[in-house]
């Protein structure tokens, strides 16, 4: 792919960004439909149409078409071109208010501040705003504006809005920006996982059939050369390269193995990762290291416990969790609790994560009981310490 291709890509690419960062910001993150923006648009022309001068009436025109371009630039600009084009719509918004008693332009700039993502800006922007806003519809009532007065109620609403919504946008950003990254850490401790899974992989077919593969490759040569010249000194040699080649497939076999099923102390160390990217608190309690457990019932439980912490991570809200494991004479028991918002009662066991969990433990004899209030949730996972493997109940 030449330079030309890239570059055209890389637009296209960044031309789709900011689309959807566009569609993003007007839809998404706030909830308001664009068609509620339409009355906004055609209100102000009805307060300057109700003037009686007509000279008022030019200004305002001029003052809205003015606001709506400067909204416009504020939204293409960047750096201080940004705070430069949203003073000039709080200068307009501010006479507006004390010309006409529209002060609903404060609303545009409630919902664009709250975009902001530099917190001195935003704190900034917004405090200048609320203070002008408080301070032009004061000055309206004490000169006793009729236009103001008369949609008291309305003006009320607008000063909540103005209060509340510009920190309710930029709570609201914050939260989707540090999801998001919570999620790219996700994904790079997965990448980084697979990664050094595979450097182990390499090193251990390195350590187990490099040598060999060299012994078998020198004694072929060695026996290829005695064939002729001493012929029982080459069948021993040729003894020797079916034994260590049968050595070599055994190992390789029980590497497999080993690699089929996961550790619990392995998957422990990625549930530790994962929690601390999620900044929640975590604490462990009971041994790892599990002695009387099968391997393939221990790669279960590791599922069950990837899809548990997920779900925390994903769904409860939690700031701290913790996992108990307790062996028993008979039975393993892992309790996992998190001080969550809980779930609903009609989604346990129903949802597809919780369902793959409850029959991968059934295939191992194995139980789940999941206990949730508004307090949090508590998944207690029970797997048997002994489990008779199919390929064993077959040959019996």
């Amino acid at each position: 792919m030449n330079s030309d291709t890239l570059e055209r890509v890389a637009k296209k690419r960044w031309a789709i960004m900011q689309k959807q960062k566009w569609y993003h910001i007007l839809q998404k993150n706030t909830g308001l439909s664009p068609y509620v923006w339409v009355v906004f648009y055609i209100l102000p022309f009805y307060f300057i149409f109700r003037s009686s001068s007509t000279y008022e009436a030019v200004i305002g025109i001029i003052m809205i078409i003015l606001f709506f371009i400067c909204y416009v630039f504020s939204f293409l600009s960047k750096g201080w071109l940004i705070y430069f084009w949203t003073g000039v719509q709080i200068i307009i918004s501010i006479a507006m208010t004390l010309m006409f008693g529209y002060v609903y332009f404060s609303l545009f700039l409630a919902f664009f501040i709250g975009n902001i993502e530099n917190k001195i800006g935003f704190v900034t922007l917004y405090t200048v705003h609320l203070i002008s806003t408080a301070i032009s519809v004061n000055i309206g009532f004490f000169t006793k504006n009729a236009q103001l007065i008369g949609q008291l109620p309305f003006v009320l609403v607008s000063m909540v809005a103005v209060i509340l919504l510009p920190v309710t946008t930029y709570n609201w950003n914050k939260r989707e920006k540090l999801q998001g990254e919570l999620e790219h850490a996700n994904k790079r401790i997965s990448e980084l996982v697979k990664l050094e899974e595979r450097q182990r992989i390499a090193r251990d077919l390195h350590d187990t059939l490099g040598q060999k593969l060299s012994l078998i490759g020198l004694k072929s040569d060695l026996a290829n050369k005695l064939i002729n010249k001493n012929p029982a000194l080459a069948r021993t040699e040729l003894e020797e390269i079916r034994q260590t080649a049968r050595i070599a497939l055994k190992e390789v076999r029980e590497m497999v193995t080993q690699m089929r099923g996961t550790r619990l102390e392995d998957e422990m160390f990625r549930i530790k990762q994962i929690f601390k990217a999620a900044d929640i608190e975590f604490v462990l309690e009971g041994d790892t290291n599990l002695t009387n457990t099968s391997l393939m019932t221990e790669n279960v439980l590791c599922m069950c416990l990837k899809e548990a912490v997920n779900n925390i991570v994903k769904h409860s809200n939690a700031t701290a969790s913790s996992i108990v494991i307790e062996p028993t004479r008979t039975d393993l028991v892992v309790s996992v609790t998190d001080n969550g918002i809980g779930m609903a009662e009609e989604l346990v066991y129903r949802g597809n994560g919780l369902r793959g969990m409850k029959e991968r433990l059934e295939f191992v004899n194995g139980s789940m009981e999941i206990q949730s209030s508004v307090s949090g949730t508590q998944l207690v996972i029970r797997v048997p310490n002994i489990f008779k493997q199919p390929e064993q109940e077959a040959g019996r």
